[in-house]
């Protein structure tokens, strides 16, 4: 074989061996493009996620339900085909729709998974780290040409313990491969290893522990954020459902006074018309008249403004075609009041024993305390103690055999003595602050929640009070109603106390209607207050005794 022909096989060799490199490089980029989709990184995160919240979830915050987030918001047509064929809502139907839909209830599950997500990242960096890098080039340098490959994985691992204690191992695996004609190839690896403990002061892995510690506890926290934000978000939505059959009802009052009045108005005409009576009561009761439609016109207004702004509270269009079930108040009436089922010194108590709100405040004060001691910790002398170890493979291609004998090992101490402290004084100080200022926020919510009990007790209390008085108002009502329909009949009434007695007839109807809703809200409100409200999975509440 000539010179040249050996010149041009070397070449074909070259490119072969060039274009095999990178089909192989090719090939691996989009294998492992295909292998890890988008889905998967998103199924990969939910699990994560919803594994964090299921360990941290404890019996005494409720149920766990309704705390999954959807990818993609709810449109119109998903939300109404929840509704009930006759288009009619009950109460429980109103809430498990809200629960599911509701933006506003979307948004709290989103921040409670993110919650969870930031979490995952932080105990990522002790789990173990896999590298993984390549590259592979082509050079021409006049009638010299090079291939070069080459390719390095490695795994580390980052183990770290209450008392300080960091250490950190890792395994290196470098490939490489050099195309001159006469291919040379190595192969090698490394282990490493460095362990840091603090002796004094707050170094090696103390700090680490700190910010792993908090981020832990911060997902607790907001699991309780979230479940007292469910407590609240029931009572209101029930609230709301009350309020708007409070103003449906509203109109049902309003209109059965404005046909009493027709009727009467009526009656008074063909009365005059024959002389028995005068002119001016039928004027009287025609302006009257006038007045009740136009509050007729006022209450119907009224009512499908709520019942819109109700819809939009259940992500429902405010053009939808729903109602709620009238039924709903009848229940609420034969139900009727109820006195608190304890005393008000038991309901602080147990408020202060199982507010999710409190004990977020509470664990918040042991955080700033733990901070504290750690920057006090950093104030003096700071010592550590630190070895290190180093063991390479032997040479050429055998990476499994690691030459421990061979290898480079370091102990010792690593000390910083306490001649600059600006920074870590100011730190402490801040530190110290902080817990004065956690403290007295803890000492306020105290005091607040026993004021927002012993509110929500007299309430309950009044509200209860106030229906019973009510009803007997109504009684009235209706009593002197008929009188001066029997007055007027015998001619012993007068035209304006019949309409006086008509106007103090709704009102005590309305007022017994509102008296009947304030009391349900207050008893929700009251447990709710007091921690003995936990929702259910289908998103209505229920009393858990203690």
């Amino acid at each position: 074989m000539t010179a040249d022909s050996r010149n041009d096989l070397g070449l074909h060799q070259a490119g072969y061996a060039l274009l095999s490199t990178w089909m192989l490089c090719v090939v691996f980029i989009f294998g492992m493009g295909g292998g890890c989709s988008r889905e998967h990184y998103k199924a990969q995160a939910d699990k994560e996620v919803y594994e964090i919240l299921e360990d941290k979830w404890q019996d005494d915050f409720g149920q766990m339900a309704n705390y999954r987030i959807h990818d993609a918001g709810p449109n119109n047509v998903e939300v109404l085909e929840a509704v009930p064929s006759d288009r009619v809502l009950s109460l429980a139907e109103a809430v498990e729709i809200a629960t599911q839909f509701s933006r506003e209830y979307q948004s709290q599950k989103e921040s409670l998974y993110l919650a969870a997500l930031d979490l995952t990242l932080t105990r990522h960096r002790y789990a173990p780290q896999w590298l993984g890098t390549f590259d592979a080039f082509y050079a021409k340098n006049n009638e010299r040409e090079d291939i070069t490959a080459g390719a390095e994985g490695s795994v580390n691992k980052t183990f770290l313990l209450a008392n300080g204690l960091r250490v950190t191992s890792g395994l290196a695996l470098d490939w490489s491969r050099f195309l001159t004609g006469d291919p040379q190839t190595s192969l090698g690896s490394v282990l490493t290893s460095t362990l840091a403990f603090p002796i004094l002061g707050a170094g090696a892995g103390l700090s680490e522990w700190e910010n792993l510690t908090q981020a832990e506890r911060n997902v607790l926290y907001r699991i309780r954020t979230f479940n007292r934000y469910r407590q609240t978000f029931v009572v209101s939505v029930i609230s709301d459902y009350y309020r708007v059959l409070q103003q449906r009802e509203a109109v049902v009052i309003q209109e059965a006074s404005y046909a009493r009045q027709v009727e009467s108005t009526n009656q008074l005409r063909m009365e005059v018309e024959v002389g028995q009576r005068p002119a001016y009561d039928l004027g009287e009761a025609e302006q009257r008249l006038l007045t009740t439609e136009q509050a007729l016109v006022s209450a119907r207004q009224r009512y499908e403004q709520t019942l819109d702004t109700f819809k939009v509270r259940l992500a429902l269009p405010t053009d939808a075609n729903v109602a709620l079930d009238p039924n709903e108040l009848t229940a609420l009436a034969d139900i009727g009041i109820s006195e608190p089922a304890y005393t008000e010194v038991e309901a602080m108590e147990l408020a202060l024993d199982r507010r999710l709100d409190l004990a977020n405040t509470r664990d918040g004060l042991d955080d700033a305390q733990r901070k504290l001691e750690l920057a006090a910790k950093g104030l003096g002398v700071q010592l550590n103690l630190i070895g290190s170890a180093n063991v390479a493979s032997e040479p050429e291609t055998k990476f499994a055999s690691l030459q421990f004998d061979e290898g480079n090992y370091r102990l010792g101490f690593e000390g910083d003595l306490p001649l600059d402290r600006k920074a870590e004084r100011n730190a402490y100080r801040e530190s110290l602050i902080t817990v004065q200022q956690r403290q007295r926020g803890y000492e306020e919510q105290v005091d607040e929640i026993k004021l927002g009990v012993r509110q929500a007790y007299r309430d309950l209390a009044e509200t209860a009070e106030s229906y019973r008085i009510q009803q007997i108002g109504l009684n009235l009502a209706r009593k002197r109603v008929e009188v001066e329909k029997l007055s007027l009949q015998y001619g012993r009434g007068t035209v304006r106390l019949l309409l006086d007695s008509e106007d103090a007839l709704v009102r005590a109807q309305n007022d017994v209607l509102s008296a009947l809703v304030d009391h349900t809200i207050a008893k929700m409100s009251f447990f709710r207050d007091i921690g003995v409200l936990q929702v259910r999975p289908d998103g209505m509440w229920e009393h858990t005794a203690p």
